[in-house]
């Protein structure tokens, strides 16, 4: 190890060298310091001196840029977010890949600053998927522009994912939506269907069934059919408010393989609460008869002395209108 940090000290030297001017070198020759500096990064790099690889990397990139290799000062950049993985300083790849971004854009190159961009998110999205969203969002808008839609879908989709694993729901339904116009464009319809399918589920994650239903009745003609069956059985369930009916049909095997964070999602979408059964008033036994008032009594049996009055009147009237007629 300690040999290399001895050649890269030595590559530092000659790339100073060739930096310094005399009454006979009047430019510097920045060719040949990137050069040495690259080298010298590299031995510094495998005796695992990290600081001064990196040093040696952002000298290299200046040259490159005093010389107008607005290429290899972006490959230079690229170099160091690679030495802040092996650092786990992933905070700092954000920083080195704007930069490369802007390279090689500047060099004419976009596919190359959307690649950067996209390598770069690969590096800190498990840790740090805000990050990685800024990434893919920043590689969709160069796709869009240079007008690369399969490209442009692949990164929608990115941002479409990483939206749903942040569960900021909101902002994932327009991603989807933008990813759906965007396959539109390649006619790829299938995808358009699985997407339909990803766009209900989210809706149900915010917990607005109107718009997953106006989801389905969009898209719905470019989903499969089984992919139809199933999402018909879900949205009659939160119609019905059938939490079983609901669960069986977020688990179908379809939905289980479809991506890793749409799968996920599935598994915490809100059921429906279910209909509240109609409760019967309950008998208490032993209970005391239930109040009647002294009024009521007295009233009732008045009544029922009156009938029996009336009715004994009557038997008398009859029995007068048989004596007369004898």
């Amino acid at each position: 190890m300690s040999s290399k940090i001895e050649e890269g000290q030595e590559l530092m030297r000659q790339a100073e060298k060739s930096l310094k001017t005399g009454l006979l070198k009047w430019r510097p020759e920045y060719d040949t310091a990137a050069d040495c500096y690259t080298k010298a990064a590299t031995a510094f790099r495998i005796a695992k001196s990290y600081d001064q690889s990196k040093d040696c990397f952002l000298r290299a990139a200046d040259c490159h840029k005093n010389n107008n290799s607005w290429f290899h000062a972006a490959k230079c950049y690229e170099q160091i977010i690679l030495l802040c993985k092996e650092t786990n300083n992933l905070l700092s790849v954000e920083e080195y890949a704007g930069r490369a971004c802007h390279l090689y854009q500047q060099h004419g190159s976009p596919e190359s600053a959307a690649s950067a961009l996209d390598k770069a998110s690969k590096v800190v999205e498990q840790k740090h998927p805000e990050i990685a969203l800024r990434f893919y969002q920043r590689a969709l808008e160069i796709s869009m522009i240079e007008d690369s839609s399969r490209t442009a879908a692949e990164y929608a989709s990115k941002v479409s994912r990483i939206l749903v694993k942040l569960q900021m729901y909101d902002q994932a339904t327009d991603a989807l939506r933008r990813e759906i116009g965007i396959n539109q464009q390649t006619e790829s319809y299938g995808q358009i269907g699985r997407l339909a399918v990803a766009l209900v589920l989210v809706q149900l994650a915010r917990g607005d069934q109107v718009a997953a239903e106006k989801a389905f009745k969009e898209w719905g003609n470019c989903c499969d059919p089984q992919e139809v069956q199933t999402l018909e059985m879900l949205l009659q369930a939160y119609d019905d408010e059938d939490p079983d009916t609901a669960k069986r049909a977020l688990a179908s095997p379809f939905i289980r393989h479809m991506d890793v964070e749409y799968s996920k999602l599935a598994l915490i979408v809100p059921l429906p609460q279910g209909l509240p059964n109609a409760s019967k008033p309950a008998v208490i036994k032993n209970a005391t008869a239930s109040y009647t008032s002294t009024s009521m009594e007295a009233s009732k049996s008045g009544g029922n002395e009156g009938e029996t009055g009336g009715y004994a009147g009557a038997q008398n009237d009859e029995d007068d209108d048989e004596g007369g007629l004898c």
